[in-house]
């Protein structure tokens, strides 16, 4: 059976998010696995536990509707399917809904999310799941699906009658690309690549979000219409908030010209206050640094979290930018961007020539700090 890691797909077919390969996809050998070319990723009805990992809420439910999907046309009928989340179910009603029968007998796809959750610290578990992935039953499909996964034993057993699939957050180029291809694919509209561009970064590589936005860009021209930078600015609005965090996020990305990029469209397509914009640098470097200089005083994450408020999805990279800074630095620029801050407000400086200075100093600082890298 196959275990699969690689970078998210280029293209996610809607309806069953079927997928077109990217470049870079690599199988590897489990204990009866062989080798697949990147030509092509087709689920093994045969499987009898999968697990799907990753951070992509979107990919996780395509896929799983995927291998629903292909189990019905190999059963030839229906399949039931049973939903537990393992922050609440306990094993033994998971492992009794895998073994029993019902009173029509179909094949039984069993769905556990939160898995890592389910097994985090309970050995009982995680070797009673291992127990059952070495023997497990012929008319259940089990679906383990988790944002993270700590590897160990049960992967070796998953692999031996299943699958492991690895879903990762598309780059923003590629989910550029699939936004192009949905809306021409599902609605015959066409979406400039300067508008796809404009889309991401006001959305992020989120392929949900994506999807949504572009149902509502697409109805808006029509069949046979075309999506400008334009139609992206006055319909894809986003709150104060996500704006706000739409360009820490990007500045923290390390990416000079996305930077750039992002502040022009917010400066002269989508008119935010100046104001607005440098207190979001300041307040992106006051967290910063408390969280850099509270983590080296041994203070926990979630401590930290509580203390600055960092919640969702912008706590950790916080965290990864804090770890990779050292305290001394942040405070300097965090000192930067409060005298910028004095000077524009006493009339002293040039606010737009000041704060692209100071995004692209950030930008640079955490690009430096990733060894070059940046996702």
């Amino acid at each position: 059976m196959e275990v699969a890691t690689g970078p998210a797909a280029e293209t996610v077919r809607e309806a069953g998010h079927e997928s077109s390969r990217p470049e870079g996809w690599r199988y590897h050998d489990g204990a009866m696995a062989k080798k697949k070319s990147s030509a092509g990723f087709k689920y093994d009805p045969a499987s009898r536990v999968v697990l799907l990992y990753g951070k992509d809420p979107y990919q996780l439910s395509g896929w799983t509707k995927k291998i629903i999907e292909a189990l019905q046309e190999a059963e030839g009928g229906e399949v039931e399917r049973f939903d537990f989340d393992g922050q609440e179910v306990d094993l033994a009603t998971v492992l009794d809904e895998l073994r029993s029968y019902g009173l029509i007998q179909r094949h039984k796809v069993v769905v556990l999310d939160h898995a890592a959750d389910f097994l985090a610290g309970q050995d009982q578990r995680r070797d009673a799941m291992e127990r059952y992935a070495a023997n497990p039953v012929d008319n259940a499909t089990l679906i383990l699906r988790s944002e993270t996964w700590r590897k160990g034993n049960l992967d070796k057993a998953i692999a031996r009658v299943g699958m492991i699939y690895q879903i990762e957050v598309p780059t923003p180029v590629e989910a550029a690309v699939w936004c192009r291809r949905r809306a021409d694919r599902d609605f015959g509209v066409a979406v400039s690549p300067e508008a796809a561009d404009a889309l991401v970064r006001l959305v992020g590589p989120d392929l949900g979000r994506l999807s949504t936005e572009v149902d509502k860009v697409a109805a808006a021209v029509g069949e046979g219409g075309t999506v400008t930078p334009a139609t992206i600015a006055e319909l894809v609005g986003i709150s104060r908030e996500e704006k706000v965090w739409a360009l820490q996020s990007v500045v923290m990305s390390g990416q000079g010209e996305a930077v750039a990029a992002m502040l022009h469209e917010l400066m002269e397509v989508g008119q935010q206050p100046m104001e607005l914009m440098t207190w979001s640098m300041t307040d992106l470097l006051r967290k910063l640094h408390a969280t850099s200089r509270l983590g080296r005083q041994g203070v926990p994450v979630g401590a930290i979290n509580k203390r600055l408020k960092l919640w969702g999805d912008s706590a950790a990279p916080i965290h990864a930018a804090a770890r990779r800074l050292e305290p001394a630095e942040l405070a300097d620029l965090f000192d930067r961007a409060i005298r910028m801050d004095q000077q524009n407000k006493s009339g002293r400086g040039d606010p737009r020539r000041s704060l692209e200075v100071l995004t692209l100093q950030i930008a640079d600082r955490m690009k430096r700090s990733a060894g070059g890298r940046h996702d």
